[in-house]
């Protein structure tokens, strides 16, 4: 790995909501992390054994957030969360039709979507068969680690 793609990395970081970038490249693998304080470039570091976690830090309870009424209450389903962050697409070109749309049934390892990460083109798979309730993210928008794209009403 060179210097240009860890600063390249660590400029993703600073512009994401992510807190931590992880890429495995055989046996060379680099790890940036982003703190409370801003990260200089400096302070990238390369690691060749896996870095220990650091540990959540404790914070306050809160207090329970209201039910929500009926009418706003998100659906309820299997939630289908982005494994990566990239850039989320609803077809395999812009020309192309959708690989599903909202009320479309599924089987389990169909595609739904497609994820470009790192100019790396990633189907995104059912993960259960049922009915697709809800495509919650945005053609063409970023999504992040562990977003929810898809809720599937399983089949009984």
């Amino acid at each position: 790995m060179d210097i240009q793609f860890i600063r390249r990395l660590a400029e993703l970081l600073e512009k994401s909501a992510i807190d931590e970038i992880e890429v495995v490249e055989g046996e060379s693998k680099v790890r940036i992390t982003r703190h409370a304080a801003p990260v200089a470039p400096q302070n990238v570091t390369y690691h060749a054994q896996p870095a220990p976690m650091p540990m959540p830090a404790a914070e306050a309870p809160q207090p329970p957030a209201p039910a929500p009424s009926p009418e706003t209450a998100p659906p309820q389903g299997y939630m289908i969360k982005s494994p990566m962050v990239g850039t989320f697409y609803r077809a395999s070109s812009p020309e192309a039709a959708p690989f599903v749309e909202e009320g479309s049934t599924v089987k389990a390892g169909q595609t739904l979507c497609i994820i470009e990460a790192m100019k790396l083109l990633n189907e995104i798979e059912a993960d259960v068969s049922g009915k697709i309730i809800k495509v919650l993210a945005s053609n063409g928008q970023p999504v992040e680690y562990g977003e929810p794209l898809f809720i599937i009403a399983p089949e009984d």
